[in-house]
């Protein structure tokens, strides 16, 4: 399989560099405030997939499908995440 990576430029690596240095800072000045806006996008995207979820009648009805599914993904994913 051909690789059809292609670098970072240098302005693209310096603006990369600037933006991580200036969120560094942000995170150390701010710690409340970025811990709380991380929680948030993080409870977010949970609720929003609960959401999407409530609308499948089938899971609605059936929780035990849902847990076999949740079930049958984390073994998938934690058996490539090991290989």
């Amino acid at each position: 399989m051909k690789n059809n990576l292609v670098p970072f430029t240098s302005a693209e690596e310096r603006l990369i560099q600037v933006m991580n240095s200036k969120r560094s800072k942000a995170e150390i000045k701010y710690p409340l405030l970025f811990g709380l806006m991380t929680t948030f996008g993080f409870v977010s995207v949970l609720y929003g997939f609960e959401k999407l979820i409530d609308k499948i009648d089938l899971l609605v009805n059936n929780p035990w499908i849902l847990l076999l599914i949740g079930i049958v993904i984390l073994i998938g994913t934690g058996t490539a995440y090991k290989s």
